[in-house]
């Protein structure tokens, strides 16, 4: 059963990372600290544990969505390259914040995001293209806020990276595909990083690499892999305006679960 949530949770978080460019983690952290609360994991690192591991699954999404959206010619390298040299500083920044922080109080502030993030899709409350792109130092200056922030919240940076590069003025394809991109080195500094941060702790459970659980990464990567592509596809296809207010719904109510 455990395994089968692990694989069920990755096919949703694909599909999520392919059509929004959020990378999953929006949904797999939740699911992850209610499924390692029912374990009886320590609260103490069940949430970090969490984190960490959303992190490293999202390096699989990533891959796969990036891959189709770049066949379609959507992902804005150039922007790509000067966000990543940010990205990779501010994400090792964000774990070791991360860590700092106690567990009880890291999902409080993981349930205060979902549920901002929540009420953003359901009003379909986005910014307008008002600014042009900036150049390289205010590229590496954003990439390094969002990957601090993405680092703390689990996340491929999505709901950060997209909202910015449509202020500056990057069609919606094009911000989605890019920000797809950009979960990559969120995914792979970050998971790395928490790996180092709960390198040797006592209370991680057996198959645990620091604060990545390796079975849940085995069964999320398994399907997440698979069904990027097909969010990826469903992106350049559907309007998500529906599935985007459900999704809401969800997040909405698992954030309020967390702070309350």
């Amino acid at each position: 059963m455990e395994l089968l949530l692990y694989l069920l949770l990755g096919a949703a978080a694909g599909v999520l990372a392919g059509l929004f460019g959020v990378g999953g983690g929006i949904i797999i952290v939740p699911v992850l600290v209610l499924s390692f609360t029912s374990h009886g994991l320590a609260p103490e690192i069940l949430t970090h544990l969490a984190v960490g591991t959303s992190l490293a699954t999202i390096v699989f999404t990533s891959i796969n969505s990036t891959l189709e959206h770049h066949r379609r010619g959507a992902v804005r390298w150039p922007l790509f390259r000067w966000l990543t040299l940010g990205i990779v500083l501010g994400t090792v920044l964000g774990a070791l914040t991360a860590a700092a922080i106690k567990g009880e109080w890291l999902q409080k502030i993981i349930g205060t995001f979902a549920v901002i993030i929540a009420i953003q899709l359901a009003l379909d409350l986005k910014p307008r293209a008002s600014r042009d792109v900036p150049g390289k130092p205010g590229l590496t200056a954003a990439g390094g806020v969002i990957g601090w922030a993405s680092a703390i919240f689990g996340i491929g940076g999505g709901s950060l990276t997209v909202p910015f590069l449509v202020w500056r003025s990057v069609p919606m394809q094009q911000a989605v595909a890019t920000s797809a991109a950009c979960g990559l080195p969120i995914a792979i500094a970050g998971a790395l990083s928490f790996i180092w941060t709960g390198w040797g702790n006592p209370q991680l459970p057996a198959w645990s690499l620091g604060f990545v659980y390796l079975p849940g990464l085995l069964g999320i990567a398994l399907t997440s892999m698979f069904f990027a592509r097909i969010g990826a596809r469903l992106a350049h296809r559907l309007s998500p305006r529906l599935l985007k207010r459900l999704f809401a719904l969800l997040l909405f109510s698992v954030g309020l679960s967390f702070l309350v």
